[in-house]
This record gives structure tokens, sequence and C-alpha cells, in this order.
């Protein structure tokens, strides 16, 4: 048992999910939810504010503004060692593949047993990767189904540079300062990244690139 309740902070916009789920984490002697919100941006401005940081983020992928995919990007940019578990009603594979490579650690359908979100939260802890056998069964068949024929989308030299290191997990900062170029020049670059493989975001640029094995 550790010597303070693990901080598990919750972002659902669904408010009787939400209450439901902190009430929940509240009850466990060994786990503590101060921080329960229905959106990215409020997470990201708490983890700004807050001077405990989450060991686990609970995260749908459905949101108001920023969607979930891009939520696990930023903060795992914030903070790597935060384990985020996506808690969702979508079990379609884009949604699991994106999440996946944004950096989620697990990933889970609602609704969830009691005892399962639990658990899943202690698996995250321990290294593991908490997902239900539905999810199991799609992500051994995803990276198979996703490895398609290479497009052709005419990325440059150093496209193909910035997009490699996304790939690697680099921010846009650590792009920059490892290229000798201004942030301003590195996020030019994302946009037009984002234009020819006609996507919107960094997680949907990286799983195109891995699926189609474009570096």
């Amino acid at each position: 048992m550790p010597d303070r309740p693990i901080e598990v902070w919750i972002v659902e916009d669904d408010a009787a999910f939400r209450s439901t789920v902190q009430d929940l984490l509240s009850r466990q002697r060994h786990l503590s939810c101060r921080v329960a919100v229905e959106s990215c941006e409020e997470a990201l401005d708490a983890l700004g504010r807050e001077s405990m940081r989450p060991q686990v983020i609970l995260m749908d992928l459905v949101l108001p503004g920023m969607d979930g995919t891009e939520g696990v990007r930023r903060i795992q940019e914030i903070d790597p060692n935060i384990h985020v578990i996506v808690l969702t009603v979508y079990g379609d594979d884009d949604r699991i593949f994106d999440a996946l490579c944004a950096g989620a650690c697990g990933y889970l359908l609602k609704p969830g047993t009691e005892g399962r979100i639990v658990a899943a939260i202690e698996t995250a802890l321990e290294g593991g990767a908490p997902i239900t056998p539905f999810i199991a069964r799609r992500v051994l068949t995803i990276f198979t189904r996703y490895i398609t024929k290479r497009g052709d989308y005419q990325l440059t030299q150093r496209e193909r540079e910035v997009l490699q290191l996304l790939v690697e997990g680099s921010s846009q900062r650590e792009i920059a300062a490892r290229l000798s170029v201004s942030p301003h020049t590195i996020d030019t670059h994302i946009r037009h990244i984002y234009s020819r493989l006609k996507v919107r975001s960094q997680g949907a640029a990286v799983a195109k690139a891995i699926r189609e094995r474009l570096l």
C-alpha cells in the first residue's frame, strides 16, 4: 500500500458518468481523485496549476473542444510518466489505433464494472496495458490490417525528417532544436504534412506513417 493515495484524474463530458467514476475512486482507500473535468483543455490547464500531478488519467475520446486522442498526445508531451487509460464507448479500429499511437497505455469500453476500472488503474501502474477482451482481439488484427500499400503523398525531404521525429515522440520544440530552425518553421512543416496526408492531428499523422510504412 503506498504512503499516499494514488492520484487519478478523469476527463469525461458525461456529468453523471464522471460523477459515478469519481465516487468510485474516492471510495478506494488507495486511490484519490481531486480533478474530474469535462474537457482536455481543463485537464491540461490543471496540469499546469496543480502541485501534485496524477499518476493515472482516465480519458474519454469524444469531448467538447480538443478530442481525447489529441489530449493523450499533449499529456504525454507534458509528462510521459502519466498513465493515460482511454475509457470510451467507441471500439472502432481507427480510434483504438490512433489512441495507442498517441501514447495511451490502455483502452477500456464503457460501461465498465467498478472492479474492471480499478483493476485497469492498478495494471497500468504495474507497467501493464489494461484492455478489455474485445479490444485485445481488435489489437491482434489492427496492425496487420493497417499495414497497407504505401501511398505517394509527395512529402519533401524535410517533411519526412519532421514526420520521423514526430513518430519518435519528439515535441515541436525538440524538433526545432534538432533541425536548427524556429518553432514557427516546424509548425508550418507540420501543417503541410497534415495537408498532404489528409489528417487533422499529430496522432493521426503518426498512425498513418506507421501503418503505411511511409518512413
